[in-house]
């Protein structure tokens, strides 16, 4: 008696395992892509760059302390401003909700940082430590941005850590440095990585 043929395999198992890869992948990838909002457009940090640096020229001109904070913290509701106004347009541009998701975390991630950085600022001026409140602000920023970033585009907590750094130097060197700084982080890298967010992932 012959023997009977032998069964082709059945494809079917494979092919299912195949479908169920590509929905997890698509999946996957809807996610990262949600959770890539901008929440600080390029075209924001493009504008906060320059607007800081037009700060920074400003304050180094001023004859008393009192001037160049001032300055200083005008620049940063200012810079808080463009950055909501930029935010809400990119939202509207995206249909997505400014509030919702990933731009609430990035928000929430950033937040914190910028209420101590005000707080620390009134304790160290009343104090008489000025020298060390530029650091300060480059540190507690680039925390946020950090924080912030774990929400958005690689290249935020890119950004963080170049503020980070910045900070780490800047705290301990005199003020008379301070404007420097000041105008490398709130302006030189805000134009940089806010070009490199705009042309990468939009306005």
């Amino acid at each position: 008696m012959g023997s009977l043929p032998a069964r082709p395999k059945s494809h079917e198992p494979v092919a299912l395992h195949a479908h169920a890869m590509d929905n997890l992948r698509f999946i996957r990838e809807t996610m990262e892509r949600a959770g890539s909002f901008t929440a600080v457009p390029g075209v924001g940090g493009i504008l906060m760059g320059i607007s800081a640096l037009v700060a920074a020229f400003l304050a180094a001109r001023q004859p008393r302390l009192d001037g160049w904070l001032a300055i200083w913290v005008g620049e940063a509701l200012f810079a808080v401003l463009i950055g909501v106004a930029t935010a809400a347009r990119k939202a509207r541009v995206v249909k997505a909700h400014l509030l919702s998701g990933p731009g609430r975390k990035f928000a929430l991630g950033l937040a914190p940082s910028i209420f101590v950085a005000a707080l620390l600022t009134a304790v160290l001026y009343r104090a008489g430590l000025y020298a060390v409140i530029p650091g300060i602000w480059l540190l507690l920023y680039g925390t946020g941005i950090l924080s912030a970033g774990a929400f958005s585009v690689p290249v935020v907590p890119v950004m963080g850590v170049c503020f980070v750094s910045l900070g780490a130097i800047a705290v301990f060197c005199p003020l008379e440095w301070s404007h420097w700084f000041l105008a490398a982080g709130f302006g030189g890298l805000h134009l940089v990585f806010g070009a490199l967010i705009a042309a990468r992932y939009g306005g």
